[in-house]
This record gives C-alpha cells, sequence and structure tokens, in this order.
C-alpha cells in the first residue's frame, strides 16, 4: 500500500516521536521527527526484506516499521557520538 505525501509525514512525525522516547526519553521537535521517521521507514523496509519479514499494508504497519528503522539509525548515531 503506498501513502501519499501527508501520510508519510503523519508516519514519519509519529515513528520519529516514538524513537525518541525509547531511545533518548523524548521527542526531538516536530521536523527532526518526521525526517527521523522518514529515513527510520526506509532502514526498516530494507531491514525487514533483508530478514525476509513481511510487514503487510496500513498506516500501522508502517507505523511500527518506520519506528524499530528509527530505534536503530538512533542507536547508531548514538554509539557514533560517543565514539
Amino acid at each position: 500500500m503506498e501513502h501519499g505525501l501527508i501520510a508519510w509525514l503523519i508516519i514519519g512525525a509519529v515513528a520519529g516521536w516514538l524513537a525518541g522516547v525509547l531511545v533518548k526519553g523524548g521527542g526531538f521537535g516536530l521536523l527532526a521527527d518526521i525526517l527521523i521517521g522518514i529515513v527510520g521507514a526506509v532502514i526498516g523496509g530494507w531491514l525487514a526484506g533483508l530478514l525476509g519479514i513481511a510487514v503487510g499494508g496500513g498506516i500501522l504497519a508502517s507505523i511500527i516499521t518506520a519506528t524499530l528503522g528509527a530505534i536503530v539509525l538512533l542507536v547508531i548515531v548514538r554509539a557514533f557520538r560517543r565514539a
């Protein structure tokens, strides 16, 4: 299922905020949350395909995938910041 621009912005904002809460303890602001969530969706989709995981369609599946990808992104960024 393909989402429109508004749906991607909402998915990105929700996923980025959730990832920020789970990894850092809070969100990063609306624009950063959207960017983290959209990049997280790309990473999550790539990892799901690589691992052979069928994520499913719909907004909820997209939010879950994007959140997991955003968590991976934030963990990697945090590791490089400490190094």
